[in-house]
């Protein structure tokens, strides 16, 4: 292929953006989703069958969910009804209902395709079901959030949700090699700046054909600071209050929680690289420390707290460090759910148990009356003790002790797990010889 193209279109093509020209043209050219469209996949089986269900197209941005939602009208001989929740109102979607009514009359059906279905609100997407379930139309939504947080739980249960995977590197260098013969022209960029190009799309086929139509004016070969230069990178797919955010969270989570500190800094560059708040972080980390690591490492807390604290005093980009050292710290320290399985058990057996009593040796005695009901009779204190412990009973008298706190064998646990079995012992010890003087004294 040539380096010099007079023209980037044809006479005819004048005008058109290089992604409505190359959008493909048979389901069998769309790039990236065969584990939806292929001949033995769901909807490669509904097209062979010419019998299409109402579904919802969930990916991310430029998968192709607007090409793919037309070529299903061509192949099944339904008539193609698009519509944008953006721009749309009641008026249209009554518009819509009545002229595919009209066409069902005539003996064809109609496929409504909604854009950005989610912005729809809970009474607008309610208007929709009772065209769903007579075959009116056949509804093919496309958003680009998590349709069980977006959608009403009814309209899922008359839909299929289908997930489009974002385009992959070897996917969008294909669409390049479709872009370059289309034009007549290879791209001005050497094998790095080439490759830099496929990354900066961030699996949006859409954006990279628009960052192909920027690069077409460019007369000398490109490096990848030439690169950088010439295009704008754009913003990580991150939204902080949907999907990306929630997403993203559980992997820096559930990564420190594997004891992966790389994966653990990689999730973390991510989210403050999509603008994510330090602060917000640095409270998950507090949150962490005390669930997922507690006495097995005491430090964890004040590590959090201390990375908190930093980034509230130096700010960014200074105090991220901070953010990134707890991450790690955590991340590398021992784990154990020891006491939030402890405390959720503590919390279930007092519902269960309601309001009994503690055990009157323990009650404060403030009062001649309460002395001589007993409170406070008995009451050993543990400092004088021999030990420092006293084996006394601290549960209420009308149920059994239970053990709820079981520590690991991890990190600073192992000497909490040697102190309470010595404990164990100790009361064994007590109870036995209660017992046996018990004995003594019987006539």
């Amino acid at each position: 292929m040539s380096q010099e193209p007079p023209s980037l279109f044809e006479p005819d093509d004048a005008g058109r953006p290089l992604a409505d020209r190359l959008r493909p043209e048979t389901l069998e050219d769309v790039l990236g989703q065969e584990h939806l469209l292929g001949p033995d996949a769901p909807i490669g089986r509904m097209v062979a069958e010419r019998r299409l269900v109402s579904m919802v197209l969930w990916g991310p941005p430029g998968c192709g969910k607007t090409t793919i939602a037309r070529l299903l009208a061509e192949r099944t001989d339904l008539a193609f009804e698009p519509i944008s929740a953006t721009f749309s109102g009641v008026a249209e979607l009554r518009r819509v209902f009545q002229s595919a009514a009209k066409r069902r009359e005539l003996g064809q059906g109609t496929l409504l395709f909604v854009d950005e279905i989610h912005r729809f609100n809970r009474a607008q997407q309610d208007s929709f079901l009772p065209y769903v379930e007579d075959g009116t139309v056949v509804l093919v939504g496309a958003t680009t959030e998590n349709p069980s947080f977006e959608l009403n739980s009814a309209l899922l249960s008359r839909a299929q949700v289908f997930v489009l995977k974002r385009l992959d590197e070897p996917t969008l260098t294909t669409l390049i090699d479709r872009a370059e013969e289309a034009t007549g022209r290879r791209l001005p960029l050497d094998e790095q700046a080439r490759q830099a190009l496929v990354a900066m799309a961030d699996g949006d086929g859409r954006y990279l054909l628009n960052l192909i139509e920027q690069l077409q004016t460019v007369g000398e070969t490109l490096d990848t600071a030439g690169l950088a230069v010439l295009v704008q990178q754009r913003a990580p797919i991150y939204d902080k209050g949907q999907e990306g955010h929630y997403n993203l969270i559980s992997a820096l989570h559930k990564s420190m929680r594997g004891s992966d500190p790389d994966a653990s800094l990689y999730w973390l560059a991510r989210m403050l690289d999509g603008g994510e708040d330090p602060l917000y972080i640095a409270r998950r980390l507090i949150r962490f420390a005390n669930e997922d690591i507690a006495i097995a490492d005491p430090q964890a807390v004040h590590q959090a707290m201390a990375a908190w604290n930093v980034y509230e005093r130096l700010g960014s980009p200074e105090g991220e460090l901070a953010v990134a050292q707890a991450v790690v710290y955590l991340a590398t320290a021992p784990k154990s759910v020891a006491v939030y399985s402890a405390f959720n058990a503590a919390r279930k057996l007092a519902k269960k148990t309601g309001s009994l009593m503690p055990p009157a040796n323990i009650l404060n005695a403030p009062t001649k009356l309460m002395k001589n009901l007993g409170y406070g009779e008995g009451y050993e204190y543990d400092p004088h003790t021999k030990g420092g412990f006293s084996g006394a009973n601290y549960f209420p008298e009308e149920m059994e002790p239970e053990r709820m706190y079981r520590p690991t064998g991890n990190g600073y646990e192992r000497v909490i797990a040697e102190k309470l079995a010595e404990w164990e012992r100790m009361r064994t010890e007590k109870r036995t010889q209660e017992e046996q003087d018990g004995e003594g004294t019987e006539v």
